[in-house]
């Protein structure tokens, strides 16, 4: 059995799904977990319940805490409080919305409120965490992706694009804390059978959607074609998969990958095997405006 050092883990959206699965996952192998979800106390007073309950019976680290990653005062409360029982090593940027439907249809307050998780909710709570990990000179940040941050595809325009937005702030993070011995890797999951599906918030500008008459369906088709997959029950899409490969990110040795592709490829690893060059190649001309001093001790 492969060796590693139990780590401190924060999971944000893990009342279900990815999320729910990698949390306990992480915890069956030994981890020291903070679960972070919304509402505790609310709509997820029983999944946070029955999670806390199994871990406890199990023995296991785990501890459910109030999180919602819109709000800057619960990431930094959050990140706080885990800081003073003990280092973070890690943190699963997992928490996330799946808006489906005419993307012309969905109004500028549902954009921003799918950018808002997405994207924000990444960012804000990488900022809370990542100054005790800077001064400390390590970390590790691992931010759940989709297929559809590296592909366009119809009825999911709002989606991709928030995911196109945390692939570059994310990649971006990682050159930069490079010289902090802090990783910012993504990993990329084509569909799995997750409520992502189910809880898909669909498009209120209706005058919109009407004007597309017969094509305003390509959300149930869509969604439909989803259903109709995980129905299958095929290994393939099962979402533990995902939560399998997190968890061998966290403890994998020494440097993860940028990308980490998990199910049906889609093309997704031609895409990130025919761009990985020309990246490389500008960052390494760039190498000279952006690099840190050895000798810089900043925090």
């Amino acid at each position: 059995m492969t060796q590693f050092t139990a780590k401190t883990v924060l999971v944000t959206g893990a009342s279900r799904g990815i999320g729910l699965l990698t949390a306990q996952t992480l915890a069956a192998r030994g981890h020291y977990v903070f679960a972070g979800m919304r509402d505790i106390s609310g709509r997820n007073r029983d999944a946070a319940q029955a999670l806390q309950k199994s871990a406890a019976e199990a023995g296991q680290s785990l501890r459910v805490v109030e999180l919602d990653v819109t709000s800057q005062h619960d990431c930094t409360r959050v990140a706080a409080e885990i800081e003073l029982e003990r280092p973070l090593d890690v943190l699963v940027n997992n928490a996330g919305i799946m808006p489906v439907g005419v993307t012309e249809a969905f109004s500028l307050d549902q954009v921003r409120a799918c950018f808002d998780v997405n994207m924000f909710g990444l960012a804000t709570m990488s900022q809370a965490a990542l100054p005790a990990m800077r001064k400390r000179r390590e970390g590790l940040l691992i931010n759940i992706s989709s297929s559809a941050g590296r592909l366009a595809l119809p009825y999911f325009g709002v989606y991709c694009a928030s995911k196109w937005a945390m692939e570059a702030y994310s990649e971006s993070l990682n050159y930069e804390l490079a010289p902090f011995n802090i990783q910012s890797v993504l990993v990329e999951p084509s569909g799995h059978a997750t409520d992502l599906v189910s809880t898909a918030p669909s498009p209120d500008r209706h005058v919109t959607l009407d004007s597309y008459g017969p094509y305003a369906a390509g959300r149930d088709k869509m969604l439909g074609m989803f259903e109709a997959l995980f129905a299958e029950g095929l290994s393939g899409n099962d979402a533990q998969n995902v939560a399998d490969r997190i968890v061998a990110l966290v403890e994998m040795p020494g440097e993860r990958p940028l990308r980490t592709q998990v199910g049906d490829d889609m093309g997704v690893t031609a895409i990130n095997e025919a761009t990985a060059p020309i990246q490389s190649g500008l960052i390494e001309q760039l190498s000279g405006v952006y690099a840190v001093e050895e000798a810089y001790e900043g925090t």
